[in-house]
């Protein structure tokens, strides 16, 4: 804690004067207010979430956790993937958010050599520009895997990302930003030798892989599908993907003393209790409002 409150007090104080920069404004864009009041007080946090029902899950976790605790807060959540709510954390926009490890840290060291939980939350830290930090990095994890049906597993005898090699033809689905990702299709021709037409297909991935649209699935580790559609996730001797566990992203406007509270839901969520936070969502279609409030009741953090 000491780190990071060290940390905020000594990130620049521009963040923190752009946070209160902007008035609401009718709009259906997350990064402007709802009405038509002035800016918000001082004292509101603003939390942003990605385009990501697990992480909206989390951003609202973090959001009652803090109403809870007396702080006042703004949703703005389903900003984008990373490439849209970073500038949001970094002008002031969005002062809290749910982040990944590994892929922040690609996101800002695209040559980074760190692979294990321990270097990469050690190098996300030295890697971050300031004004930017994380508090600490849950036990949860939700990291990009490589998954292929049970069928195509057992037809090639695929147990790895290696096995893939000289498979023709073989394409590769996934977000349409994953194209250009370090461990995208230039990181598996590099690291494996795999070489794959790549597909964008989104939300329709694990729907896409099942038809035999597309041959091999970007797929989130906490996500239910793995389970439910029979998936093998291909393991990554190599080192493709870096460890990549749930940490809040803040910048200099976040008060130091919600960090406690945020520490606490790092410290309760498990890999396990985020993929039924999954389940809750993608397979009982609740709400992440209710999804939430049931979590930290449970957890008692409510």
């Amino acid at each position: 804690m000491s780190r990071i409150r060290t940390r905020l007090a000594a990130a620049v104080g521009v963040a923190a004067v752009a946070a209160l920069a902007f008035s609401g404004c009718a709009s259906s864009d997350p990064l402007t207010g709802g009405g038509e009041s002035s800016a918000p007080a001082s004292d509101t946090i603003f939390i942003g979430s990605q385009a990501y029902y697990s992480n909206e899950i989390i951003a609202e976790i973090y959001a009652q956790a803090l109403e809870g605790a007396g702080f006042t807060v703004d949703r703005k959540f389903n900003i984008g993937q990373r490439e849209a709510i970073i500038p949001a954390v970094q002008d002031g926009t969005v002062q809290l958010t749910p982040e990944y490890t590994g892929n922040l840290l690609q996101y800002f060291d695209k040559t980074t050599t760190a692979r294990t939980t321990d270097e990469v939350y050690a190098a996300l830290k030295k890697a971050l520009p300031e004004g930017l930090a994380v508090l600490d990095q849950s036990p949860a994890t939700d990291q990009d895997s490589y998954n292929v049906t049970a069928a195509f597993a057992a037809e090639h005898n695929l147990k790895s990302i290696g096995d893939l090699a000289g498979i023709s033809p073989l394409v590769l689905g996934g977000p349409p930003e994953l194209e250009q990702r370090p461990y995208g299709p230039t990181g598996l021709k590099e690291k494996y030798g795999v070489d794959v037409t790549f597909r964008a297909t989104a939300d329709t991935t694990v729907d896409e892989l099942v038809a035999g649209n597309i041959q091999v699935a970007n797929v989130y580790s906490a996500e239910p599908d793995i389970k439910t559609k029979n998936l093998v996730t291909l393991a990554d001797p190599k080192g493709l993907f870096l460890a990549s566990h749930v940490v809040p992203l803040v910048n200099a406007a976040f008060p130091s003393d919600a960090a406690d509270v945020i520490n606490k839901i790092s410290a309760a969520l498990t890999p396990d209790g985020l993929v039924a936070l999954n389940v809750e969502s993608k397979v009982h279609q609740k709400s992440s409002k209710d999804i939430a409030a049931a979590w930290l009741k449970a957890n008692d953090l409510g």
